[in-house]
């Protein structure tokens, strides 16, 4: 806030040519429009070929130089320059601002993306009317992964046996280990997930169920999808393919895990075909 005029900033005007009369005050013009610089001190004054001490010789009333005393016609003055702040950075002239004079975190748009950005991108975007920068990660679904079994597993009859998996397809953010996805640091929220299931010789009116487990136990979810599949065999010796999926409310360190069981009466083979996979969703 200023008290008064508030100062010109960087912004050096040569004022047009004045005549000189018999009197002490004359107007100051730039370009015909009037000017009021800042004080006396802001000004440079020459007096026929002779700079002018500021206060003594002249003073600056409003948008008038008011001279100690008054000139004749054969005076001569020969230029008035205004100087702006010399205390401020100054108002930089249009064009004279290049990329090469900003900071290399400045995002100035120069350079066109012609293709998909890496995570590690960076975007503008307003956090409550703040504007800050962030990753494209941040964005993203992610975490997001999905593993798969290498080699075909066994699983007992009647009881709920958890997949173990040896093959990341991807893991975006290294959450997935032991068998077991946790949610990292900072990024709870709502999560999906799908599992596949595939288990070999499966005889009549038995069944295989799959089901998601939420810190060692049955996910559930009335209001949010099945965390359970079920299907029964209707013939003999069927291979059972089933696939499903469930949504779910994670905190950090939660983590998810996926059972089998089959009532076959003795134990069956899940097939190496068998994946889980889930990302974190965004916008909910």
């Amino acid at each position: 806030m200023y008290i008064g005029k508030k100062p010109q900033i960087g912004n050096y005007q040569t004022c047009d040519s004045i005549s000189a009369t018999a009197t002490d005050t004359f107007n100051l013009l730039v370009g015909g429009v009037a000017v009021s610089p800042i004080s006396a001190h802001h000004c440079l004054v020459s007096l026929n070929g002779i700079l002018q001490a500021p206060i003594s010789s002249y003073t600056i009333v409003g948008s008038t130089i008011v001279f100690a005393s008054a000139l004749t016609t054969s005076d001569s003055i020969d230029f008035i320059t205004i100087l702006g702040s010399t205390l401020d950075t100054g108002t930089p002239s249009d064009g004279t601002v290049t990329n090469a004079k900003l900071a290399q975190d400045i995002i100035s748009g120069e350079t066109a993306l012609t293709v998909s950005p890496a995570t590690t991108d960076e975007v503008l975007i307003s956090d409550a009317g703040t504007l800050k920068r962030a990753d494209i990660s941040v964005l993203g679904n992610t975490p997001a992964f999905m593993v798969v079994m290498g080699s075909d597993d066994t699983i007992a009859n009647s009881t709920f046996t958890k997949a173990t998996f040896d093959t990341e397809v991807f893991d975006t953010n290294s959450a997935f280990a032991s068998n077991k996805f946790t949610v990292p640091a900072n990024e709870g929220g709502k999560y999906i997930f799908f599992a596949h299931i595939y288990v070999t010789s499966v005889d009549d009116t038995n069944r295989v169920e799959g089901r998601i487990y939420k810190n060692g136990s049955d996910a559930g979810g009335a209001s949010t999808g099945s965390s359970t599949v079920r299907w029964y065999s209707v013939g003999s010796n069927l291979d059972m393919d089933m696939g499903f999926s469930w949504i779910g409310d994670l905190a950090a360190a939660d983590y998810i895990e996926l059972y089998v069981q089959q009532t076959n009466g003795d134990s069956q083979t899940l097939y190496r075909t068998t994946w889980l996979a889930g990302y974190k969703l965004i916008g909910v």
